[in-house]
């Protein structure tokens, strides 16, 4: 079992790799507050709360971060938010993004797409990175599937989006 979670997850990581122009894309958007005078704030829905404690208080944390959680009369258009949900329709991050968008702040969010017809947060966002997990990764005896790893990759692509942001702002430097 063990061999096939880690065969698949190796696989998903990889298909979030080669979108490395859109990773550049958001760490550009997030870049934009650390360099300004801006804040670049964070929020996870459900298990996606995860990334809070890595991004704020974590040996790789980013740099200008805060928690969206209550800040988010506070925020302004110098700004920028990055928004992890499990699926783009969740209803707390839609919430959330439509309040960005009527606001004119820029953000980008990370989630899986389940359905693509409903209105979800990549229609509102600036950038979206779509996690590739649409069921688990694992069989069972049963014929249904476990190890569904929704924080695992959020937190490999926030990951990806620090290494890059990072290397920005040393240009900048």
């Amino acid at each position: 079992m063990s061999k096939i979670f880690s065969t698949q997850l190796s696989g998903l990581f990889n298909k979030i790799a080669e979108d490395e122009f859109l990773i550049e894309d958001v760490a550009r958007l997030l870049a934009q507050a650390a360099v300004g005078d801006g804040h670049i704030y964070i929020h996870g829905t459900n298990e996606m709360m995860g990334i809070l404690p890595q991004a704020t208080d974590g040996i790789d944390r980013m740099p200008s971060c805060k928690p969206l959680s209550g800040h988010l009369d506070e925020i302004s258009p110098m700004d920028r938010i990055l928004l992890f949900s499990r699926n783009s329709d969740d209803p707390e991050a839609l919430e959330i993004a439509r309040r960005l968008k009527d606001g004119d702040i820029p953000f980008a969010s990370v989630s899986m797409i389940e359905n693509t017809d409903s209105d979800g947060v990549q229609h509102l966002a600036d950038l979206h990175i779509t996690l590739p997990l649409k069921r688990g990764l694992v069989p069972t005896d049963s014929g249904e599937r476990t190890g569904f790893p929704t924080l695992l990759l959020a937190l490999y692509t926030y990951h990806l989006i620090l290494l890059t942001l990072n290397e920005l702002l040393e240009e900048v430097n």
